[in-house]
């Protein structure tokens, strides 16, 4: 199949999404002047475009794309051409209500934003196929296009009642009689037991709270509807253009997408990704979603979105200081990626996201934003040729799974203040501070690449992970699990046992007796740290090679920690320093290290293939020693032992 190398061809994608039907075609060929002068070399057209290519049901409208596919050709610049079905015209939900989606209490998601659509509706399906069908035709064979973007951030739930009539065909598939249902979603409790499939409706609102076993097979549903809309479509272009690569963008750790599976399914993973620049956090934030989407890649990715500048949806929107947006657009360069786009090319003066930025602001090519988009490209056309196709590669790999998020998310848990998401960023945060690059895994993936294993939190394991594991250590492995892992099938059946008996014989565990969780704020004595957030009244079977108690309270003597043999237990969560420097000394002991040693806490130093990535995210300058010599690719200059990084600094280092 067709990769992310056949659209690049030996450069790193440079551009943005470009919305040239917002503004006259006079512009256009401004447009094209300034992408010459930053170096743009791909820009992504169409993704809302279905209005404007089909005003009203079933005509066409392709002169427009025609004089911009071609002008965009005439200056060397890809496309790539999305399929518009992320926001469909208001004719059709005015004629076809049908295709509206419905939200668990009833009400209707009308036209006049974005993502208003049925995902299961037969209408909304049939005319996405005739649109992409029509473009895929048209365009298929044209010179300027370099790949396939389909629809945008697939998101949106429907609660309706096709939606119903889908949910019930899929568990028929899934399950196969009533009374398997029943079982796994364990009906007995509350009299839920249904006696005909079409008793059956998504988890909709209810009197008290709904049945957690329905609702995660509800998530799973919408995650595997939301993925044949994508199918359909990307067959579809396939089918005109098998050797055109097909991406559709992810957004960073979204709850609502099986991503896994998702990523099996297209040519090219690209993500979507936002940091917030005001937080200290956010280069750990950018980096956890870039280590996550190069391990769904498995190679090289694409950076479909991010801003140049502020955003426009949080409740106070900063602009990037000078300097921050390279370095982040570098770090995800060194975390794998070999296309750097943007949201959005020029930034729109109507509509809800005109006070998001664009490579080209208000302010326009004198801007700040546009010289720093201009250096950046100068950057990028640098590096490409030493940088494109190489891998980054880890040692440690970090398991998660959205099944299990899911289901820890339901409405009734012993801690609404545990959230799965934050912590699994606690937990890469603890490995990224200790300057150890992680890639991320399936908990049933294979895992002998890697030396360590880490576990945040992966409350549902299937007895295929569970034996994956247990291998896995078993061949030599390091493990390390946080607590809430293994707790219950993939029926959201709790265990025997609060906990997977096979995982307690492995990490020395006899009995579980008690949970305790922390209120928010609170924390629990260990020896040598304080723990937050979860505490477990655990007691040790006598095997356990390691144990560090809690103190005081009522698990004083107790362990918090656990260690069997190469496999480790955390009952609670470390304060940050502390799981820092914990999982430090297991990877150091299970032979993974940082790339250098003695770094300075702000600087990252990541390796893709044979060059060394060294990212300043501190305001001020520092040195960072570098034995031997080498060659910074983005200065030309030689560096022996050692080199100074400026604020936000970056250096490509290669022997």
């Amino acid at each position: 199949m067709p990769g992310l190398a056949d659209a690049a061809r030996g450069r790193i994608l440079f551009g943005g999404d470009y919305n040239p039907e917002q503004w006259p075609e006079e512009t256009w060929h401004e447009d094209v002047r300034l992408m010459k002068d930053a170096r743009v070399n791909s820009v992504t057209v169409g993704v809302f475009s279905w209005s404007k290519l089909e005003p009203e049901p079933g005509a066409r409208e392709f002169g427009w794309l025609d004089r911009l596919m071609d002008l965009l050709h005439d200056h060397g610049i890809g496309v790539v051409l999305a399929t518009p079905t992320s926001a469909p015209p208001p004719w059709l939900g005015r004629l076809h209500p049908d295709t509206l989606p419905r939200t668990e209490d009833g009400r209707t998601e009308w036209w006049g934003g974005r993502q208003h659509f049925s995902h299961s509706s037969a209408t909304y399906r049939r005319c996405a196929a005739a649109i992409t069908e029509d473009l895929a035709a048209r365009y298929g064979g044209h010179p300027a296009l370099t790949m396939w973007h389909i629809n945008n951030e697939y998101c949106t739930a429907d609660y309706g009642d096709e939606a119903a009539a889908a949910f019930r065909r899929w568990l028929r598939r899934r399950y196969g009689t009533l009374d398997a249902l029943n079982t796994a979603w364990g009906t007995a409790f509350w009299s839920q037991g249904y006696d005909t499939w079409d008793g059956i409706l998504p988890p909709r609102l209810a009197h008290y709270l709904r049945n957690p076993a329905q609702v995660l097979d509800f998530r799973r549903f919408t995650s595997d509807m939301l993925l044949e809309c994508y199918t359909a479509e990307r067959d579809i272009v396939r089918r005109h253009t098998p050797h055109i690569p097909v991406t559709t963008n992810f957004m960073p750790l979204w709850f609502g997408q099986d991503a896994w599976r998702w990523a099996g399914e297209e040519d090219v993973v690209s993500v979507d990704l936002y940091p917030d620049p005001r937080d200290p956090l956010g280069a750990q934030s950018g980096a956890l979603v870039q280590d996550m989407t190069r391990s769904q890649a498995r190679g090289p990715w694409m950076l479909m979105e991010q801003a140049a500048g502020p955003v426009n949806w949080r409740g106070v929107n900063h602009p990037k200081p000078r300097g921050l947006n390279r370095l982040w657009s570098l770090q995800a360069v060194a975390r794998g990626a070999d296309a750097v786009c943007y949201f959005q090319w020029r930034q729109s003066r109507q509509g809800a996201e005109k006070f998001h930025s664009g490579m080209v602001g208000h302010a326009g090519e004198r801007g700040r934003t546009f010289q720093e988009v201009k250096e950046l490209g100068a950057d990028l056309a640098r590096i490409a040729p030493h940088v494109t196709g190489r891998h980054s590669r880890a040692g440690i790999a970090v398991l998660h799974d959205w099944h299990a998020w899911w289901a820890a998310a339901q409405e009734a848990r012993p801690s609404r203040e545990v959230d799965h998401a934050d912590v699994l960023r606690a937990w890469h945060r603890a490995l990224w501070q200790a300057h150890l690059t992680t890639d991320f895994a399936h908990p049933e993936h294979d895992l002998s690449a890697y030396r360590l294993v880490v576990v945040p939190q992966l409350y549902l394991l299937t007895d295929a992970a569970i034996e994956n594991l247990l291998g896995w250590v078993r061949r030599g492995g390091t493990l390390v699990c946080g607590f809430l892992t293994g707790v219950a099938d993939e029926d959201d059946r709790v265990r025997p046992g609060g906990m997977d008996a096979r995982l307690r014989e492995l990490f020395g565990i006899r009995t579980l007796h008690e949970w305790w969780p922390l209120e928010p704020g609170q924390t629990v004595d260990c020896e040598g740290f304080a723990g937050t957030l979860w505490s477990e009244e655990l007691e040790a079977d006598g095997a356990a090679d390691e144990t560090v108690p809690y103190r005081g309270g009522e698990l004083d003597g107790l362990p918090a920690v656990l260690r069997r043999g190469r496999a480790w237990y955390l009952s609670t969560l470390p304060e940050p320093e502390a799981l820092r420097d914990l999982l430090a000394r297991i990877a150091a002991g299970a032979g993974v290290r940082p790339e250098l040693d003695g770094l300075p806490a702000q600087v990252e130093a990541v390796r893709r293939g044979d060059l060394l990535f060294l990212l300043n995210h501190g305001r001020e300058p520092v040195t960072v020693a570098v034995p031997g010599t080498h060659r910074d690719l983005l200065t030309e200059t030689a560096v022996t032992d050692r080199i100074t990084l400026g604020r936000y600094g970056v250096a490509v280092l290669r022997p």
